[in-house]
């Protein structure tokens, strides 16, 4: 493909926000639109303003922000049948938003005019091109949304290049072709994005949904047939499945297509934007997600980490810095030697260094896995065992036991935990209690107020998620429990695993873990500092 630009859309805070579970606050989306600015990103839909107090709010702060480089767009629909433009409440809005752009939809599926709008092909047509024509004498810059474009093309082609034409005759500088449905295929894109190309020329953009699971094939595809303009969210956030999503297009279109883009430079800072979007929302990412997910250069298999250890270009499509990402060793009994030390690098246990030590750890490892412990996730529990298999291992404190009790006091009041525990640290007993929402938050409250005395550093490490697996459901409540925990400190993040066939045992192991693996790392930080004081000056 001949290398060419184009400009990526932005509509995380309108469409994104249609998904379920996704919601801004205020100052999120005032904080997101300057991130997208800075990433470069050409166009940020900010909302529909006149349809309700939010998005109306937003508008009325966002005059406020100083963009840089991107355009900040309103959007809204056509005027409503047999209306005066002028006239219309939403295309005032629109005009009196303070955006420079705006964005308006209409149908161009017969089966929408007719059942939706209940109005003429003709009609329709003329709202269309009276719409544009409005805020173009407002003095906006304005794109139309061709809604249904491909489920109308292949009802009646000659009508949805009608509604396109109509907009350009209005004024629009851009044409969006929308796939609102989600249903078509890349091939089927291709060939209506290359015909409206043809008619009409370099003004088309792409807006794709992911029903059937091709929004970014099909946004590639549309620009291979000519689009200029590229719609989606971050994170492919959206209404039913979501939108196209620009995590995945536009490393796709730049690194693989040809294609250029005001955001190219920022590439190296994707995963970044992506966990920056879930954390504004609350919601955890995907790790599955192709270029940023946290799997996406993540080896297991033992011939594959070994074939990377040699060249990563083996299993490698692109190199994860490219992008932002890091490439992750996942510990199982499927490792080799070869492995086990990339990931040893990997975590920091640099003195693992020979294959006979290697070979230990492996064969550890597996001992571990066949009684259920999982590490993929569990970073932190891996540099551990590796400390303990060769010897390195010192223990910050020893349980002398603890006991969790769990009372309900009445049929609608809540369920209270309470945990006590007893711990010796540096040759002092201590014993402490503490209440929680559930038995392990009470167990984890009681051992940070047994340490902090000792160790005030844990006092900044939080869970950020727990999990619980059933190993062998066939037993029943005999079973046996793995769970897994993410801490972090507001700087990193470390996964933890406890395996026993009582899930407060397992959670005690996985929570000794994170809080040692903490004091670990301090340690560490420590005596990187104390060498750095004592290195001679001009080294």
């Amino acid at each position: 493909m001949k290398k060419r630009r184009i400009s990526i859309y932005d509509t995380t805070l309108r469409d994104g926000a249609q998904g379920e579970g996704v919601s801004f606050s205020g100052s999120g989306r005032l904080r997101f639109a300057e991130r997208l600015d800075a990433f470069g990103i050409d166009y940020i839909e900010g909302g529909y303003p006149g349809s309700n107090p939010s998005d109306d709010e937003f508008f009325k702060q966002a005059r406020q922000l100083r963009l840089q480089r991107a355009k900040l767009v309103a959007f809204g629909r056509t005027r409503r049948k047999k209306s005066r433009a002028e006239s219309d409440p939403y295309l005032k809005a629109l005009a009196d938003s303070g955006a420079r752009v705006a964005t308006i939809y209409g149908k161009s599926w017969k089966l929408h005019v007719r059942e939706v709008l209940g109005t003429t092909p003709d009609e329709n047509l003329r709202m269309i091109r009276d719409s544009v024509r409005y805020l173009k004498k407002r003095g906006m810059e304005v794109m139309f949304d061709a809604e249904h474009f491909f489920d109308g093309y292949k009802d009646d082609p000659e009508y949805a290049m009608e509604c396109v034409g109509a907009a350009l005759d209005g004024g629009a500088v851009t044409a969006v072709l929308c796939d609102t449905n989600g249903g078509s295929l890349p091939s089927e894109v291709f060939e209506s994005v290359s015909a409206a190309s043809r008619r009409f020329g370099a003004i088309l953009g792409i807006h794709t949904h992911d029903d059937s699971g091709m929004a970014a094939a099909n946004t590639v595809e549309a620009v291979r047939a000519g689009a200029v303009q590229v719609q989606g969210t971050i994170n492919g956030y959206g209404e039913r499945c979501g939108n196209a999503n620009l995590c995945t297009v536009i490393p796709a279109l730049v690194m693989k297509a040809g294609v250029d883009c005001l955001c190219a430079a920022s590439l190296p800072r994707l995963r970044e934007m992506s966990e920056f979007v879930a954390d504004l929302l609350n919601l955890r990412p995907d790790s599955k997600a192709p270029f940023v997910g946290g799997s996406a250069f993540s080896h297991k298999g033992g011939p594959h980490v070994d074939a990377v250890r040699k060249n990563p270009r083996t299993f490698e499509h692109v190199t994860p810095e490219s992008v932002g990402n890091s490439r992750r060793m996942l510990m199982s009994d499927l490792a080799g030697s070869s492995g086990v030390l990339l990931k040893a690098v990997e975590v920091g246990a640099g003195g693992l260094a020979s294959k006979k030590d290697a070979r230990e750890v492996l064969g550890a490892l597996k001992e571990m896995e066949r009684k259920g412990y999982a590490f993929e996730a569990a970073d932190a529990s891996f540099r551990i065992l590796i400390q303990k298999v060769l010897r390195e291992h010192r223990s910050f404190f020893d349980l002398e036991g603890f006991r969790v009790i769990i009372e309900k006091r009445g049929k609608d009041v809540p369920c209270v935990s309470e945990a006590t525990i007893r711990v010796r640290v540096r040759g002092e007993s201590e014993h402490t209690a503490a209440e929680g929402d559930g038995p392990v938050n009470a167990l984890d409250r009681a051992l940070r107020k047994a340490l902090l005395r000792f160790y005030p550093e844990i006092a900044k490490v939080f869970l950020t998620d727990f999990r619980v697996r059933i190993l062998d459901p066939q037993e029943a409540t005999a079973a046996k429990t793995r769970v897994l925990i993410e801490s972090s400190d507001g700087e990193e993040r470390w996964g933890t695993v406890g395996v026993s066939g009582n899930i407060i045992e397992a959670s005690w192991e996985a929570l000794v873990d994170s809080v040692e693996y903490k004091l670990f790392r301090e340690e560490e930080k420590a005596r990187a500092i104390d060498g750095k004081k004592l290195r001679p000056k001009g080294r």
